[in-house]
């Protein structure tokens, strides 16, 4: 696994329905379809990984930041009838949780909406890439 230093000086990664910053914050406040939050999308981060996978009338994503020094992960989803907006509650990221997500769990197979990054993701912060999904 790379140390938070490693991380944060790579290049950002956008995948699947995302290609740039823009588009993963406005995805998230909700302006675009005049949506009004309580929770406000912070500009000032530096987005490292994003994807968002949107198939089967239904959308999944996770965004991986930097802020301060700091990592946090913000995670959304949604059926039809709405998108991401209104979501968005960072949290933060322990390396070694997330690390075990990637080996032990399913974390980043999604079976439903498209939003597969798993291989990404552990290239991106160099852990071992295996599925678990069976189904998969």
């Amino acid at each position: 696994m790379k140390s938070i230093q490693e991380i944060i000086a790579q290049e950002p990664v956008f995948l699947n329905d995302w290609s740039n910053k823009e588009e993963v914050l406005s995805d998230f406040d909700g302006e675009q379809w005049n949506y009004c939050s309580d929770k406000k999308v912070d500009r000032d981060v530096n987005i490292l990984f994003a994807s968002y996978g949107h198939a089967n009338y239904s959308g999944n994503a996770w965004v991986l930041f930097e802020k301060d020094g700091e990592l946090y992960e913000v995670n959304g989803s949604h059926c039809s009838c709405y998108g991401l907006e209104g979501q968005y509650s960072p949290e933060v990221v322990v390396l070694s949780e997330l690390e075990n997500r990637l080996v032990n769990g399913t974390f980043g197979e999604d079976d439903w909406s498209d939003n597969n990054f798993k291989k990404e993701l552990c290239h991106f912060l160099d852990v071992g890439f295996k599925l678990n999904r069976e189904e998969f």
